[in-house]
This record gives C-alpha cells, sequence and structure tokens, in this order.
C-alpha cells in the first residue's frame, strides 16, 4: 500500500471505531504521518581537500530545516558513514577511496522521516577547495589597491575580487578575476585604476590553479578598506620650561572621514626614547588628538605617525631645539669615564658647525652593558668639541642637571684666522677684521686671539703683540709711524699653543702739516665770518648816520650832427645869463642885487669841447668860470652884496642852503633875442 492510498482506508476503518479513545490514537499517528511527508531533501554533498598535500576530506552539504533533532548518513558508494550531527564531516584518507570514481550522497533524518539527496560520481583526490582568506591586509600604491592574504599552497591561485564603494549600499558590486602572486607564506593580488581618495567594501576568494577538479572557496567577510593617508598629520607644539625640564604639548587635526572609517591610530616616537635615556619610554599608539609629553633641555625631534588599515601617513616630525643658554660654557667635571646608575642619561652632541641634531649623539645610559659601553666610550673623539649634557630621571620626568662644552683631547688650531683684511687706514691707526676659526678646526678651546705687527723698514724693529678676546672679530691697531710699511700676523691660541698665522702688509699713509680739508674749513669760515661782520657793521652805520641823499643828475647825451656841414659850423656866441637868487617867502631883496653882471662876448674864442662841457656845469651849480666872467663884474656883485645886511644874508645863505639839500638846486636861465 502506497502512502497515498494510505488516508482513504483509514477513513473506512474510521467508521467502525466508536469510542472516543481510538479517535485520540488515529489522530496522533496521522499528525507523525504529515511530520514525515514534510521532510525536504538536503544538497548533494560536496568533498574536497583544503590543499593538494592534505590527507583530511571534508565533506559539507545544506538542507532547509528549523529542526533541531536533525541526523544525517553519508555514503560512499557502499561505504555509509551514521549519525552525523553537524551538515559537514571530515574523513581521513585511508577511509576514502581517492583515485576511483565513487558515488557519493546523504540521507537526512527528521524524526522519523527521512529524506535523501540526489547521487553524484566523483573523484575525491582531483577535488580541492581553499579556505575563504584569512589576515587580509590591504594598502594602496598610487591609486591600485594592493591585496595580501596566508597562502593555501605555495603555487599560484585564481582570484576573485568584487568591490563597491563604501556608503553607497545600493551601488552594485564589481567584479575582476586575476591571479595571484606567491612567496612562501602569502598570496597577492592588484585591483587597479581606484580611488585612492575613496573607502572601498572588499570581498575575495581564490581556488587552486594545479587541481584537476578545483572548487571556488568561500568568500571572505566583507572588509571596508579606508582611504590612503595621503598627508601628515598637522601638528602644533607649545612647549614649557620647568625646573630643568620641558613640558611638551602637541596637538594635530583629525585625518579625513574617508581615511577614517576604521578608525585612526596615532604613533608618537623621539629620539631621547629611541637612544635608550630612562624616563623616555616607548609609547603605546593613541586614538585621541592631542598628547602632553616631558623631554629634557637637550634637542629632541618628536615624530607623529597616523596609521589606518590601509596604510600610514609621512611622520610630521617636530623638532625642539636645545634649550638656549646665555653663554654655555666649558665643562670642568664630567661623568664620561664613570660608571652610570639606571637614573642618569649622558648625551654628546658632535658640534660640526653649531648645528645640534639629534642623530649626530653619542648616547651613555646606565642600562648599557659593559661592551657596550666601552664601545660608545671609543666613539668620543680626539680634539671634537662636543655639546655634554647629563640627565637624570627626577619624579618620572627628565631633567637636565648639566649643560657644558667638552673636548676628551684638545690640540692646537688646525687653521689660522679667515679672511684677515685691514681698512680704515691712518697715518697712525688701522682697523682690522677676520672671520673665527671654524669649530672643527679649532681643535680646543679658543683663549684668545694674538695680533703681532713689525715694521719692515729696519731689521732690529722688534715685534709687537696684542692678545684679543676670542670672541672679538675686529682690533684697532694704533700710535704706527706714518709712511712705514708693516707686516701683520694673526693666530688663534688655545691652553696647548699657538695654531698657523694668516698674515697682511699694510702701508701707513704720510703725515700731513696741515690738513687739507681743516684748512678749507678754516678758509671758508674765516670768509664767512668778514661778509658777517661787514653787512652788520653797514646796518649800524646807516642807522647812526643815514647817508645824504646826492642830486638825481639827468644822464648826458651829446648831440649827434645829422651832417658833417653842421659839425664844420662855428659855435655862436654865448647870450647874456642873468643869475637869480632864491628868496625866501616874506622876505625883499635889495634891487641892486637883484641884477647880476652881464656877461658879453665870448669867453674864449676857439675852445673845445671840454670847454663846453665845463661851461654847462658851471651853469648847473651856479657858478661862473673865473675864464668866462669879467673879474670887475664880479668883484661888483660882491661888493653891493656884502654891502647889504649881512644877518639877513647869512640867514638867507641857511635857507637857501636848506632848500638845496630837500629840493635840490633851482637855475632860471633867461636868454635874449638877438
Amino acid at each position: 500500500m502506497s502512502l497515498q492510498d494510505f488516508p482513504l482506508r483509514l477513513m473506512e476503518t474510521m467508521k467502525c471505531w466508536s469510542s472516543l479513545h481510538e479517535y485520540i490514537v488515529v489522530f496522533m499517528f496521522l499528525t507523525a504521518v504529515s511530520r514525515g511527508s514534510a521532510c525536504e531533501a538536503p544538497s548533494s554533498p560536496e568533498c574536497f581537500r583544503r590543499n593538494a598535500d592534505e590527507s583530511v576530506y571534508r565533506c559539507e552539504w545544506s538542507i532547509n530545516t528549523t529542526e533541531s533533532d536533525v541526523t544525517f548518513d553519508l555514503y560512499f558508494n557502499k561505504t555509509k558513514f551514521r549519525n552525523i550531527k553537524e551538515n559537514w564531516s571530515e574523513f581521513n584518507e585511508e577511509q576514502l577511496i581517492k583515485y576511483r570514481p565513487v558515488h557519493i550522497w546523504v540521507e537526512a533524518h527528521v524524526g522519523n522521516s527521512s529524506c535523501t539527496s540526489t547521487r553524484r560520481s566523483v573523484v575525491l583526490g582531483h577535488i580541492v577547495k581553499y579556505e575563504s582568506p584569512q589576515n587580509i591586509k590591504v594598502s594602496w600604491l598610487k591609486n591600485n589597491l594592493s591585496l595580501s592574504w596566508t597562502a593555501a599552497e605555495r603555487k599560484p591561485a585564481l582570484v576573485e575580487i568584487r568591490f563597491r564603494r563604501d556608503g553607497n549600499p545600493t551601488e552594485s558590486w564589481e567584479k575582476r578575476t586575476t591571479s595571484t602572486t606567491s612567496d612562501s607564506s602569502m598570496y597577492h593580488a592588484t585591483v587597479v585604476n581606484l580611488l585612492k581618495d575613496s573607502a572601498y567594501q572588499v570581498q575575495i576568494r581564490h581556488r587552486s590553479t594545479q587541481a584537476l577538479n578545483p572548487l571556488w572557496g568561500d568568500w571572505s567577510p566583507v572588509q571596508t578598506v579606508p582611504a590612503e593617508l595621503e598627508q601628515k598629520p598637522e601638528v602644533t607644539m607649545k612647549t614649557r620650561l620647568l625646573n630643568g625640564t620641558r613640558k611638551v604639548t602637541l596637538t594635530w587635526k583629525p585625518m579625513p572621514r574617508a581615511a577614517a572609517v576604521r578608525g585612526v591610530m596615532y604613533h608618537l616616537n623621539d629620539t631621547q626614547s629611541a637612544h635608550g635615556c630612562p624616563c623616555m619610554k616607548k609609547r603605546h599608539p593613541i586614538g585621541t588628538h592631542h598628547h602632553t609629553t616631558y623631554i629634557s633641555l637637550s634637542a629632541v625631534n618628536i615624530s607623529v605617525t597616523a596609521s589606518n588599515p590601509a596604510g600610514i601617513s609621512p611622520p610630521a616630525v617636530v623638532q625642539v631645539p636645545a634649550e638656549p643658554a646665555t653663554k654655555i660654557k666649558t665643562c670642568e667635571k664630567t661623568l664620561v669615564d664613570k660608571k652610570l646608575n639606571k637614573k642618569t642619561c649622558l648625551e654628546l652632541y658632535k658640534l660640526h658647525d653649531g648645528d645640534l641634531w639629534p642623530a649626530n649623539v653619542i648616547t651613555l645610559t646606565g642600562r648599557d652593558k659593559k661592551e657596550e659601553s666601552k664601545q660608545k666610550r671609543r666613539n668620543i673623539m680626539d680634539f671634537v668639541r662636543y655639546l655634554y649634557f647629563e640627565h637624570r630621571c627626577y619624579d618620572g620626568k627628565p631633567q637636565t642637571v648639566q649643560m657644558c662644552l667638552y673636548y676628551q683631547n684638545e690640540n692646537v688650531p688646525q687653521s689660522a684666522p679667515q679672511e684677515l683684511r685691514a681698512f680704515g687706514e691712518t697715518h697712525s691707526f688701522v682697523n682690522f677684521s677676520w672671520k673665527a676659526i671654524p669649530t672643527v678646526d679649532q681643535q680646543g678651546f679658543l683663549t684668545h686671539y694674538k695680533l703681532c705687527s713689525v715694521k719692515i723698514s729696519s731689521q732690529d724693529e722688534q715685534k709687537e703683540c696684542h692678545n684679543i678676546s676670542a670672541s672679538l672679530t675686529k682690533h684697532r691697531l694704533e700710535n704706527l709711524t706714518p709712511g712705514a710699511k708693516y707686516n701683520i700676523s694673526l693666530v688663534g691660541v688655545t691652553r696647548i699653543g699657538e695654531g698657523p698665522e694668516a698674515t697682511l702688509t699694510i702701508n701707513m699713509l704720510p703725515e700731513k702739516p696741515i690738513n687739507v680739508l681743516w684748512s678749507l674749513g678754516l678758509l671758508f669760515l674765516f670768509f664767512f665770518l668778514t661778509t658777517v661782520c661787514t653787512c652788520t657793521l653797514k646796518r649800524i652805520k646807516n642807522k647812526v648816520f643815514p647817508p645824504v641823499p646826492k642830486p638825481v643828475l639827468p644822464d648826458f647825451i651829446p648831440y649827434q650832427p645829422e651832417s658833417q656841414e653842421f659839425l664844420e659850423k662855428k659855435e655862436e656866441k654865448v647870450h647874456e645869463l642873468t643869475l637869480h637868487q632864491l628868496q625866501p617867502e616874506g622876505k625883499s631883496v635889495p634891487k641892486e642885487d637883484e641884477e647880476t653882471t652881464v656877461l658879453k662876448g665870448e669867453c674864449d674864442d676857439g675852445t673845445d669841447e671840454d670847454a663846453t662841457n665845463e661851461r654847462d656845469d658851471s651853469r648847473i651849480s651856479g657858478r661862473t668860470s673865473d675864464e668866462c666872467l669879467s673879474p670887475d663884474s664880479i668883484d661888483e656883485g660882491l661888493k653891493s652884496s656884502r654891502e647889504g645886511e649881512m644877518t639877513e644874508l647869512e640867514q638867507l645863505d641857511n635857507e637857501i642852503a636848506m632848500l638845496i639839500y630837500r629840493n635840490g638846486l633851482v637855475f632860471d636861465v633867461k636868454t635874449d633875442s638877438p
């Protein structure tokens, strides 16, 4: 009887049962049968090895059920493996037939029912299925994403990669298949032409290229690949001096979001920790954007590096220079040759050009082994200047207790002062300047410079030397002989002795009795003062004695005759000239004094032009030439004038003089018709 006919026969039987107990038993039986009919067949099993060298086979299948008490039976031809609790099982190769075809299937048991998968024929020795990739590492190289994971075997494999940009769940997956390269333990694959400034979701699977029947391995879990950290952190620093130590606070900006999707860690390192100084322990990565640390007074480089699962950023190096000292002294006592305790650290910076870089430092600590300590001390060179630092660990912080300049052994300078030159020469002194001896050539502490001069004119001249401070690079040499020639030498001096000398020959200017410039200046000053005094005296004289104005005389323009005939024309006789005296107002003048003597005739025939000019002048001045007037006429006029009242005439003369002073001379000339 088949399973389909069974319900019909059961219904016929039920008609014959009359008791309730019989109905209950039949109902329970039908429920059990209905459950058995619901069993779904599992998938056909896959049996494989994890690699070609593996001796264990693994068989896997799947079933769609929610029951918890499911068991499986696995068949290899007639060989049966019973009561398997999981949907997989492993077998040693001795239990199986490896290199001949076998039929495999699985039977599932759910409660009282069972169902069987389809059968398949396989050669177990030809099937290899890799595990899903483990320990996946990613890194960016330009716009290419490099993937690496643990290799399944030494031989290359075929890999399938699928990816999409992070943050776009609706974006479809893009797949690429490529071959891997392998070394002893890792597979490597590259996905090209991506955007390195974007984050991606990535899955990979691979399979063997050597097996005859390889199977694709399972997909790896979805892994988010952050963007590349292209830029170094932007770090700012604040320092604070605290009793031989420095408090350093570092802050930096967060990385871009695409580079920080899986978090960013920051790594801090410093050169003192790398050299083993106490209190400067190696720091663990931090996830914050700030950090506070303590360092000594010597030069320290602190580097800050960001990292994410895709790589690390370039380091941001913060250089903390040595704390400047007002004046660094020479070391008097050091611990270089003594045994150090674990809380003491010595640093010796080799000074080539005065730069203090941690790369050129020798560090001695109490934790150094004996041979290591000896080797470090052998590295300290003779005749080389070092900046010596002595640090101690106090209260968990590095503290600098001594800073000075140190030579293990000294020597004389190796070179002379550079670029010695003279300038500003006069007849008695000259100035010198030079550049200091380089630190690397000093080979010891300079105590002073020695400047010597000797006159070339005589062999008996003695050398005269002057000691100059080692900190100076200029000097004036005085009290020299005018016009002489000198040989000059300059050397640097250490506690061991003198080094090479720089030489120079100078010629002094000859002495002059009077300086030309001073002479010209004094001469100019003399003329200036003379001019000022002259002008001042004239102004005083004009104020005290005002000048008497002179009468204004019109310019005489000689008449030029138009023709030669006029020149040859004889002079005409002079007409009668009448002289009048000016009378003051209200005064009467005697009638006999009113008229003057009339002169007739020519004074002299054949007078030249000079005589004519003299006559003109006589007319202007009111006087008559003795040659032109008759002596008798003059005597008569004078006598008649004197016979008048002398008192009135004197008063009149004074008034005329005043009139002439104020208004000038007045002439009244009368002529008679011929």
